[in-house]
């Protein structure tokens, strides 16, 4: 049975980019009559807002989306929020640390770029030299607090996604051990989203293009920890109309500037699906999210990384009224 999800952090209110990966999850589990899921993933709670949580479950419930399992609505994976979940990756990384797979790291950023050959500058930085790689899970005199990192496998890792197409990834020449929990006990994002896939039995993974780069290092992690990776596929990113990131965006952006402007749910949806190639856009009327995913076909999100919302074109589809 196809189990998709949507899996928000609550640093800041839903955008439009937010929205387009939401709708996109949904419509592709619903048109497989699959399980769709909804997980909070607040595990960096050094950045969690309070009340933000809230906040994005009432816009997803203005949209229209609706969930199987989730916070809000209980289920066989329960907690669904990632904070009440710690247990599950203590283990996993104790099952890593068993098979001499992790090591302390007190290297700092500025460490890392003085010795780093080749830097490649990512989400975590230039890729680490594997500096104390062979200093293990020993105590020492830590010049600051340590992150536990990942013994990478130097191998080619495939990646085969249902809308960007197929490639091999070199995690360890790409990226290096990355970091598994950070020093100041947080466990990073690649550890806690490949156990709670696993965990909750997620098949399919759908999400931006921004987090393609992840994917090579999730089948890995998924691959050690000794379950079956889910498919992956990442849809195009709906960007500013400049180019910019939405998320980035001030004032406009989010889906509560939305309904404050007096925006239409069944709009924006309609609008964001035309924006995306879900859906012909309609003159008369907008499209319903049945109807969206009654039609979702993943072919006509193939291949693209970007798409760009904003405009008078843009605006004139969220200005059109809904019939009745």
């Amino acid at each position: 049975m196809y189990r998709g999800r949507f899996a928000p952090s609550p640093t800041g209110d839903l955008h439009l980019g937010s929205a387009a990966c939401a709708l996109v999850a949904w419509a592709w589990a619903r048109s497989q009559a699959g399980a769709f899921v909804l997980r909070v993933e607040d595990i960096d709670t050094p950045r969690v807002k309070a009340g933000v949580e809230s906040h994005q479950l009432e816009d997803l419930h203005w949209l229209g989306l609706d969930w199987d399992e989730g916070p809000d609505v209980g289920g066989a994976h329960a907690p669904y929020r990632q904070s009440q979940r710690l247990a599950r990756y203590d283990e996993a990384l104790e099952s890593l640390a068993r098979r001499g797979l992790t090591y302390y790291c007190d290297c700092s950023r500025a460490d890392i770029a003085r010795v780093a050959s080749a830097p490649h500058e990512g989400e975590e930085g230039p890729r680490y030299p594997g500096t104390c790689r062979d200093l293990g899970m020993l105590e020492r005199a830590w010049k600051r607090d340590p992150a536990v990192r990942l013994k990478v496998p130097d191998c080619e890792v495939p990646v085969d996604d249902l809308l960007q197409g197929s490639f091999t990834e070199n995690v360890a020449q790409r990226v290096g051990d990355f970091v598994l929990r950070r020093g100041d006990g947080v466990y990073a994002y690649q550890l806690a989203v490949v156990v709670d896939d696993l965990a909750m039995g997620v098949t399919d993974v759908v999400r931006g293009a921004d987090l393609l780069g992840s994917t090579a290092r999730q089948i890995l992690l998924a691959d050690l920890l000794g379950g079956s990776p889910p498919r992956y596929a990442h849809h195009a990113m709906v960007m500013a109309e400049d180019g910019g990131r939405l998320a980035k965006r001030g004032g406009g952006a989010t889906l509560r500037d939305a309904r404050a402007a007096g925006v239409e749910a069944r709009t924006l949806v309609s609008a964001l699906a035309a924006a995306l190639g879900l859906a012909q856009p309609r003159a008369s009327e907008a499209l319903t999210l049945a109807e969206i995913a009654s039609s979702f076909d993943p072919a006509r999100l193939s291949g693209r990384r970007a798409v760009t919302v904003g405009g008078a074109s843009f605006a004139g589809a969220l200005r059109r009224e809904p019939p009745g």
